[in-house]
């Protein structure tokens, strides 16, 4: 099982949304190295669900019900063959128990390479073990 982290603006879809859902298509990842990430997502797998914007948190952990599917807003496919855009659905598994920022992050110097840190825009990035099991212990997950 691999962990990712998927960035939402809470205004526009918070963790207690996918909560009050029970189960969703993840939409909106459009930078190619975030589509990357989402390609390789797989049932099974795990997301932190971190809150942009004036939050800046880590607001709960996901399931990957479905893995990577085209999305049908986006249709067409790259010069590889592979669907121009996919999507994943999430589930809710359990919210943060402990308030995780940004900034305690980029205060720990285990994160120095981590792509929250390093390339802020990423709307979707995989997690090294090492640093999930980190995050989950701080989040109270």
């Amino acid at each position: 099982m691999t962990t990712y982290l998927l960035k939402t603006e809470p205004g526009d879809y918070a963790y207690d949304d996918l909560v009050r859902d029970g189960r969703t298509a993840w939409t909106g990842v459009a930078n190619p190295a975030a589509q990357q990430a989402m390609r390789a997502m797989q049932t099974g797998d795990e997301a932190f669900i971190y809150h942009t914007g004036d939050e800046r948190r880590i607001a709960g952990l996901a399931k990957v019900v479905r893995g990577a599917y085209p999305d049908p807003d986006h249709p067409g496919l790259t010069a590889k063959g592979d669907p121009k855009r996919v999507l994943v659905d999430v589930a809710p598994v359990k919210a943060a128990t402990k308030a995780v920022t940004l900034a305690d992050i980029k205060a720990d110097e285990r994160f120095a390479d981590f792509a929250l840190v390093r390339q802020s825009r990423l709307g979707a990035m995989e997690v090294p073990a090492k640093l999930a099991g980190v995050l989950r212990k701080m989040a109270g997950l």
